[in-house]
């Protein structure tokens, strides 16, 4: 998902503009990740970008979108772009993981 997002609209209220456009983020993830995962691949992982324009657009992880998207309101900027792009995750376990014992017998 690569989008400029517009917050000014002549009749819809700016808060619920902002939620609608997280509640659409939202089902773009969730869409995403109910699609079947390759072999060799353990969940589905996302690069996000926010910012002003796709120029200005910086690297910030998915938990951060809607504090990104509060803030870009608060600041009651205009418009903002949002870019979500899915990738493969795989998960990698450390030597501390390995040498946890989790009651396994």
């Amino acid at each position: 998902m690569k989008k400029t997002f517009v917050l000014n609209h002549p009749k819809i209220v700016p808060a619920r503009q902002v939620e609608s456009i997280k509640s659409e983020i939202r089902k773009y993830i969730k869409r995403e990740r109910k699609k079947t995962l390759p072999k060799g691949v353990d969940y589905w992982d996302f690069d996000c970008k926010y910012g002003a324009t796709e120029q200005e657009a910086q690297v910030i992880h998915l938990s951060e979108i809607n504090k990104s998207i509060d803030g870009g309101d608060l600041n009651k900027d205009a418009s903002f772009y949002i870019e979500i792009l899915v990738k493969d995750g795989i998960r990698v376990i450390s030597e501390e993981d390995e040498d946890l014992d989790y009651g396994e017998e």
